[in-house]
């Protein structure tokens, strides 16, 4: 049994019960949970043994990360390979074959999206570099006045203070609100169509409105001072997994293009085959290519800290008749993507996600289900699911049921995501699970999965509302 996890009701926040696990030791890390986590000691794909001799599923692959399960052997290979050759190179003296590597396939792979990209150390590098690079551009092409970002309500593109200030996220920015730049980042709405279209509005409507919005805020701005509109293409944790309505980027594109702006995609979450396609925005109908977009995350796997920035020829033009360099610096390998491709996980994870999907909706909203009053939503695609819970004003005011079910799932031996926030543009509102399993996830792996979720929930409804 993995140790206990408790609510805090007085401040909504998990707390571990110490009493529960002698295991348990003290930390001198500062951790992300305001519990002391369990410590891991080894892993095999999904599975994950912890120090008190608990094995664990991992259905999130840790923040939709490892997108072939941990240990891998091609990978682990080419990880110790390359040790024995090079370990590393400073990127303003020397290249290295796997970066060569990667770059080429990352281009290629594109359908002629990109034609350049450059690495960083992970996501929320990806999206500073992205800021940096965008303005580069304009500085470059001798269009300096263009100073300015619009990104999203509800969004979150990493946790530098460049990137909360491009994000909008109330209860992630609290703490750091006085400090942020107001000067070059502005917000328009978000896309949640389930959550803020109108009753009387058509899907067309809904995105003609948005895309009005957008040109409103460009006109207010300046439209020669915007250097573009950043949105994540599937909205990861903060509102779980929500993909924009039909033609929504299609219509942002076209403002962009009207203004001479860039139109920027954050797939550090959603990229690199998490929606089963290599690049998120080949997932929808209208397939609308971005300026420059980041990914993460599913690039690397989680057998490094990895992130790159892609950028359109356009972009690539603009760098290479100007400055012909990156302003920026970093390394890295293709192995993982390799993995993906000769393995054919991509195929894999649409089919196994369409099960997950089909699991959860089965095992969640039953005629008899406890949950079934109480889910608002299931959605995603790929290996990028969410399920979100409503409970009006009746149950779970002062304490979180997301992360109350996340507690009880791994109290049952399974990790998933909860988060908080995302119903409304307060942040108040809102309670979600995340699902990112590893691409090469089995059937028989994604039955165990929603049954000891749908328990987990169960549990949970059963201790707090009344039968």
């Amino acid at each position: 049994m993995a140790p206990a996890l408790e609510i805090d009701s007085a401040n909504s926040s998990v707390t571990t019960d110490l009493k529960s696990s002698k295991t348990l030791k003290k930390t001198n890390i500062l951790h992300r949970t305001p519990w002391q986590p369990p410590v891991a000691v080894a892993a095999q794909g999904i599975y994950i043994d912890l120090e008190d001799g608990t094995r664990v599923i991992d259905a999130v692959g840790g923040a939709a990360v490892t997108c072939l399960g941990n240990s891998h052997p091609t990978v682990m290979q080419a990880i110790k390979d390359q040790v024995d050759k090079v370990s590393y190179v400073y990127n303003m003296q020397l290249s290295n074959e796997p970066a060569e590597a990667l770059a080429k396939k990352l281009v290629d792979t594109s359908e002629g999206a990109f034609a350049l990209c450059g690495f960083a150390s992970g996501g929320s590098e990806a999206m500073e570099s992205v800021l940096k690079l965008a303005r580069q551009y304009f500085f470059e092409t001798n269009q300096k006045q263009r100073t300015k970002f619009i990104a999203r309500q509800l969004s979150f593109h990493g946790n530098t203070l460049g990137t909360l200030s491009l994000a909008y996220h109330p209860t992630r920015r609290a703490p750091y609100a006085d400090i942020l730049d107001e000067k070059h980042f502005y917000h328009v709405s978000p896309a949640y169509a389930k959550r803020f279209q109108r009753t009387d509005e058509t899907e067309e409507q809904y995105v003609e409105r948005l895309r009005q919005e957008l040109e409103s805020k460009f006109i207010e701005l300046g439209p020669e001072t915007v250097i573009g509109f950043v949105a994540e293409t599937v909205v990861g944790a903060t509102t779980g997994v929500v993909s924009a309505p039909k033609g929504y980027f299609k219509a942002m594109k076209s403002v962009c293009d009207k203004y001479g702006a860039l139109f920027i995609l954050d797939e550090v979450m959603s990229g690199m085959g998490r929606m089963g396609t290599l690049h998120a925005w080949q997932s929808f109908g209208d397939g609308v290519a971005p300026d420059i977009q980041a990914v993460a995350k599913g690039l690397g796997g989680g057998y490094g800290s990895i992130g790159a920035i892609l950028m359109s020829p356009k972009i690539a033009a603009g760098i290479r008749d100007n400055a012909g360099l990156w302003k920026h610096g970093h390394t890295y390998q293709a192995t993982v993507q390799n993995v993906i491709e000769e393995e054919n996980l991509l195929e894999n994870i649409r089919t196994q996600g369409d099960y997950l999907h089909e699991l959860l909706e089965r095992g969640l909203l039953s005629e008899n289900s406890l949950s079934a009053p109480y889910v608002f939503d299931i959605r995603g695609g790929g290996g990028f699911w969410a399920v979100e819970f409503e409970f009006g004003g009746a149950y779970f005011q002062t304490t979180s049921f997301a992360m109350l079910v996340q507690a009880k799932a791994l109290q049952n031996g399974l990790i998933v995501m909860g988060m908080v926030g995302g119903a409304n543009l307060e942040g108040t509102k809102g309670e979600h699970i995340i699902f990112a399993p590893a691409y090469n996830i089995t059937k028989d792996e994604i039955e165990k999965i929603v049954d000891i979720f749908v328990k987990s929930v169960n549990d949970v409804l059963k201790d707090h509302i009344p039968q």
